[in-house]
């Protein structure tokens, strides 16, 4: 199976994002690395989503329809791409499977973080990243995903305060979002540090962004409590 792919890409990391697949990603230090990732990041989607398709995982073929070469930190994450097709007009059909997703990212993101036994126990150590110091306790990381929404919000061109709570700070952003008369149109705005950004791609980073956030905190709870915990994401 061929699986379409964006690439953004520098001397310090390659990240790709599956096209059909929104919010999807694998990264590494090396093309390779991150090529060997796809399968197991694609079945954990898969199961995540509920999307009924039969894939040999074992066959799958990346074809790179996009790329970019980035200044960012691109081995932290950092990104500032806009796929092509996040430029076109929206389908109201098209936005509502991205609102479910949205809406399911949040939701799922919320109960692994309150099947958490402390919110503020880890082994992790601090480090800086282009953001600031990288978040490491279960706490810090929920809020440093909700908080990012307000952000993302103002590069579409909604003014708006966050809610602490990452589900209700999702539903409220979304129904600002759907005020907007031509919300489906998907204009393609220029934002902050000269980043274009569009409706589909705001919606497609909170999947992702929820997805880096998930994953860091499932592998610090297991490190940190030594017991499985709540996992709707289904990371291995």
């Amino acid at each position: 199976m061929k699986l379409q792919v964006i690439m953004e890409y520098n001397d310090e990391g390659y990240l790709f994002y599956f096209k059909k697949y929104t919010g999807a990603y694998v990264r590494g230090k090396t093309k390779e690395e991150a090529f060997s990732k796809i399968s197991q990041e694609l079945d954990s989607y898969l199961k995540w989503s509920c999307m009924d398709e039969n894939i040999l995982l074992d066959s799958i073929e990346p074809q790179v329809i996009q790329e970019k070469k980035s200044s960012l930190k691109i081995d932290d994450a950092d990104s500032d791409i806009i796929f092509e097709s996040e430029k076109t007009p929206l389908s109201y059909s098209e936005y509502s499977e991205l609102e479910k997703l949205v809406l399911r990212s949040a939701y799922d993101f919320s109960n692994m973080y309150e099947s958490i036994p402390d919110k503020d126990q880890t082994v992790l150590k601090t480090r800086k990243t282009f953001y600031g110091e990288v978040p490491v306790t279960a706490r810090e990381m929920y809020e440093h995903t909700n908080n990012v929404t307000s952000y993302y919000a103002k590069e579409i061109g909604i003014d708006f305060i966050n809610d602490p709570d990452i589900f209700k700070n999702r539903l409220n952003v979304l129904q600002e979002i759907e005020k907007k008369e031509d919300f489906l149109l998907n204009k393609v705005l220029l934002g902050s540090y000269d980043e274009f950004w569009s409706v589909h791609k705001a919606l497609r980073r909170f999947i992702w962004h929820d997805r880096i956030h998930a994953k860091a905190m499932y592998r610090m709870a297991l490190k940190t409590f030594k017991k499985d915990i709540y996992n709707p994401f289904f990371f291995i």
